[in-house]
């Protein structure tokens, strides 16, 4: 079996060093994303899930917008908190629903360069352990 591979773009990880929310938090929207607890789906391999930041509850927390065909790859390509925005418009969707096409078309070897550029970042967890 594959090892779920999860990466932050570059925007994502902009946004998410000035929130409260960390790695385990995205960790563990992945698994609740994979037993099909997700609050939106999008269109075009587009998700969105709310994520609980700290002991606000998932309802006063973050959204994020991630990329993912349910296979081993996840991108995280976008988040708000609640209290700055209620969702993303539609040409913003467009936006994310292209950004997410060419995501999940990449090589391992383009996706290992754009890692190595910093476009990407990779969330490393222990593939011994659920996530």
């Amino acid at each position: 079996m594959l090892k779920n591979r999860i990466f932050k773009t570059r925007l994502f990880s902009q946004w998410l060093s000035k929130s409260k929310l960390t790695d385990t938090n995205l960790l563990a929207a992945i698994n609740e994303m994979e037993t099909g607890l997700y609050e939106a789906n999008l269109g075009g391999h587009v998700y969105k899930k709310r994520v609980a930041i700290g002991n606000r509850g998932k309802s006063h927390g973050a959204r994020t917008i991630l990329a993912t065909k349910f296979g081993h790859l996840w991108f995280f390509i976008f988040g708000f908190d609640k209290n700055q925005r209620s969702n993303i418009n539609n040409a913003e969707l467009a936006h994310l629903q292209s950004i997410a096409e060419r995501l999940l078309n990449l090589t391992t070897q383009e996706i290992d360069t754009l890692t190595k550029d910093k476009i990407l970042t990779e969330i490393k967890y222990d593939n011994n352990k659920k996530i």
